[in-house]
């Protein structure tokens, strides 16, 4: 941190409490913007975007324009496109086609504007937040800063089941953590993969690819197949304002259901994943005759792990057939997803969070916590909403149109011009009021 920022006094109209993907759009957004004094904190020395899952040829399944600005503020400096010009390598990157951008060149993306935007602080965690008075104190190592309003970018962290925590270590890990134990996993010759989406896929294709080939891999899904992940046009639709709109309005038990159905929209496995392992599967099997067994295991959850000795032994339900199954493996890889976690931070105010009957946070319309503090001191929370905003809210899709709602709501008016559309697809039904209006028209 600065010497300036260490003596400055006055409280910041922001401080953001981790510096992932989401906090850093917050931030482009607000560089230079008079009138707000906002400040985002990290313990990490720099920004890096998940660099243990970066796999080889892992593809982003996003387009590339959905980044920190582009989709409210097309003009910013700290757009993807800014990125390519800034690297001189704009129109080489055009030229290479891609139909999915490399996960590793969006890191990039987002390690330049890290270490390019003046109101981040790296290597200063912020250990405890506290209400005083009329203004949230962030302690940190050597002192501490007021501020008006937080904003939570701390990101969600690896789902490790209940049945599989006692087991944690080098080889028994969460795929977030995959970078780091590709050595274990190279010693390893029976290896199951728990989870059946993109993470999982990607470990999979990577285990397929290896110079060294493991004897046997089990790959499991709890879905009936391993599918794709749905992205037709009319299934994106779901990443859009409108729809956010349209869902905040179900009751919870239809917010439940349409998680449900739009599923595979966020969390199938991308086309060229499935081709690749089913093509490496083919080559493996009839062309060179490798002597590995690899076994794609729909349908399969784990109920129950035991350590025996050096080796793992799993028990799985078959939900296609209703059998009981036992798995060995000396390496078990979870790609079981993340879960937004309430930071360590914010322990001290933490009972005065308003949560639903499921325990879930409440974020509102403008992603500020229901709390029972006062109302001009707000916490927003970004990423914390699938339930509550829909599927797309732990997603890149939508971040920068969530970063400009929560400017919009900070400082009273629009900085932002976040009018929704005519919606393409129509989802709430509409009033027989609604309905003579349009057909007045047609």
């Amino acid at each position: 941190m600065s010497d300036a920022f260490s003596r400055s006094t006055a409280p910041l109209d922001l401080a953001g409490i981790g510096i992932g993907p989401f906090n850093l759009s917050l931030a482009a957004l607000l560089d230079g913007m008079e009138g707000i004094d906002a400040c985002f904190f990290d313990a990490k020395p720099c920004f890096d975007w998940h660099p243990a899952m970066m796999l080889p040829d892992v593809e982003l399944q996003s387009s590339f324009l959905k980044d920190l600005v582009t989709p409210v503020c097309p003009t910013s400096s700290w757009s993807f496109i800014a990125y390519l010009v800034a690297q001189r390598r704009l129109f080489t990157f055009l030229n290479a086609q891609y139909e999915a951008v490399p996960r590793q060149e969006m890191a990039n993306y987002f390690a330049w504007a890290g270490k390019g935007l003046p109101n981040l602080r790296f290597q200063t965690p912020i250990r405890e937040i506290d209400l005083e008075a009329r203004h949230f104190r962030l302690t940190y190592d050597s002192g501490s800063v007021l501020a008006r309003n937080i904003v939570v970018g701390t990101g969600s962290r690896p789902f490790v089941p209940a049945w599989a925590t006692n087991h944690l270590g080098p080889r028994f890990f969460h795929c977030a953590d995959i970078g780091h134990r590709l050595d274990d996993l190279a010693r390893a010759e029976r290896i199951v993969v728990i989870g059946g989406g993109q993470s999982g896929g990607e470990v999979v294709d990577h285990l397929l690819s290896s110079e060294r080939l493991p004897r046997s891999i089990r790959w499991l899904s709890r879905r009936h197949n391993f599918e794709p992940i749905n992205e037709t046009p009319f299934s994106n639709q779901v990443f859009s304002p409108e729809y956010v709109d349209a869902y905040r309005r179900l009751s919870d038990e239809r917010k439940k259901t349409a998680l449900e159905n739009s599923i595979l929209t966020s969390d199938g496995l991308s086309i060229s994943t499935i081709n690749g392992i089913y093509r490496k599967l083919y080559r493996l099997r009839h062309i060179d005759c490798a002597p590995i067994d690899v076994a794609m295991m729909p349908s399969r959850t784990v109920v129950q792990v035991e350590r025996q000795g050096e080796e793992y032994r799993l028990v799985a339900r078959n939900s296609f057939d209703g059998g009981i199954e036992v798995f060995f493996a000396d390496a078990v890889v979870l790609a079981t997803g993340f879960r937004f976690v309430v930071p360590d931070a914010l322990h001290p105010i933490a009972h005065r969070l308003y949560r639903d009957a499921e325990r879930r946070l409440m974020p509102g319309d403008d992603y500020a916590l229901a709390w029972d503090g006062p109302r001009e001191n707000r916490i927003f929370a970004q990423n914390a909403g699938r339930f509550s905003h829909g599927i797309a809210d732990s997603q890149l899709s939508l971040m920068a149109w969530r970063s400009a709602t929560i400017i919009n709501a900070l400082v009273g008016r629009a900085v932002f011009d976040l009018t929704l559309p005519d919606p393409i697809l129509v989802w709430p039904s509409e009033t027989p009021q609604e309905r003579a209006v349009g057909l007045a028209y047609s």
